[in-house]
């Protein structure tokens, strides 16, 4: 247990956490959204700082992050805890976790300096914050981000978009990347599906946008609630627009999972209009997940060359130099070195 950051106090003794866009508002005994931050006489207490549930190395593909070192492997944990409720959601298990008020969290002790050695003992070049949602484990996050970035790795948040500007000030000087859920197109999708506000995802974009935070989007299109035109050029025009043609997006194919067990795996048709809207939309860097021989390598937009080739998480061509298409010159949109 760790006290929080980002809330404050009120004369009755509840709080006001200010760590993410649900902005709860906490009597005392009481828990937020996420189930991790607990009011205690008046002090907000993370219940989950330094427990760790997961732990394990990854491609950097894995996140997906495939404008940020290619091929390179980051170190991947979490606590438990999320500030959504998602229908769909692939990680239940720990991402929705409730002890009922017991007290008792999983996981297994595990301190930044430690996890900082684990990471570079593994030859890892990145730490990824990942599998739950680490805007509710923030305190950990931060802290372990501080030490990764005085030790020369770079720090990624793979989330839902829905951290405070105050909370985002405080990591985004040693924040470098961020893989950003943008679940769908509609205030009703978000509502019904996901349990937050689709208006706070987009704001919370643009300001890791503002911030030059290197951002790539997702988008898991789910058959009979996001896969319709409206929302998919939807997507694509804010990418566009909005964050810059330069910006990944990642179109990733549903599967039946936790809630949503009686629908079907998403129809490849569905992809190919989420690639289309993509393509009219004029966005540069568009990628296919969970789909065997989808489109998944980098090509260079200039020139159409293969700049990094990829089979599933393997990175079987790397032709970049210095940032540049190995053919042509042109630059490609990233962090490669």
């Amino acid at each position: 247990m760790s006290t929080a950051l980002c809330y404050e106090r009120h004369d009755d003794r509840s709080v006001g956490c200010r760590l993410c866009r649900h902005r709860c508002r906490i009597s005392a005994g009481g828990r937020g959204v996420c189930r991790v931050r607990e009011n205690r006489d008046g002090d907000l207490i993370s219940l989950v700082y330094g427990l760790v549930v997961a732990e394990q190395v990854d491609p950097i593909e894995k996140k997906p992050l495939f404008h940020l070192l290619p091929g390179s492997r980051s170190y991947s944990l979490a606590a438990v805890g999320c500030n959504f409720r998602c229908r769909h959601c692939q990680n239940a298990a720990i991402a929705q976790y409730d002890d009922q008020g017991s007290g008792g969290m999983p996981g297994r002790p595990l301190q930044p300096a430690e996890a900082v050695r684990r990471a570079l003992s593994a030859g890892c070049r990145s730490i990824a914050y990942t599998y739950t949602e680490p805007t509710v484990w923030f305190e950990y996050a931060l802290a372990t981000a501080r030490l990764a970035a005085e030790a020369g790795l770079y720090n990624i948040f793979v989330t839902n978009g829905y951290i405070t500007p105050e909370a985002l000030t405080m990591i985004a000087p040693v924040l470098h990347a961020a893989n950003i859920d943008l679940k769908g197109f509609s205030e009703a999708f978000y509502r019904r599906v996901c349990g937050g506000r689709l208006s706070e995802v987009l704001d919370c974009i643009r300001d890791y946008r503002r911030r030059g935070i290197w951002i790539e989007l997702t988008t898991l299109v789910i058959p009979g609630e996001n896969d319709d035109q409206q929302q998919l050029h939807g997507i694509a025009r804010f990418i566009a627009d909005e964050l810059g043609p330069d910006t990944p997006w990642h179109i990733s194919r549903f599967f039946p999972c936790h809630l949503m067990q009686d629908r079907p795996p998403t129809p490849l048709q569905a992809l190919e209009r989420a690639l289309e809207a993509g393509d009219r939309a004029g966005l540069r860097y568009i990628y296919e997940g969970n789909v065997p021989h989808g489109r998944e390598s980098t090509r260079c937009p200039h020139c159409g060359a293969v700049v990094v080739g990829r089979t599933g998480y393997a990175v079987t061509r790397l032709t970049l130099r210095d940032g540049a298409c190995g053919a042509c010159g042109a630059p490609i949109a990233g962090i490669w070195g």
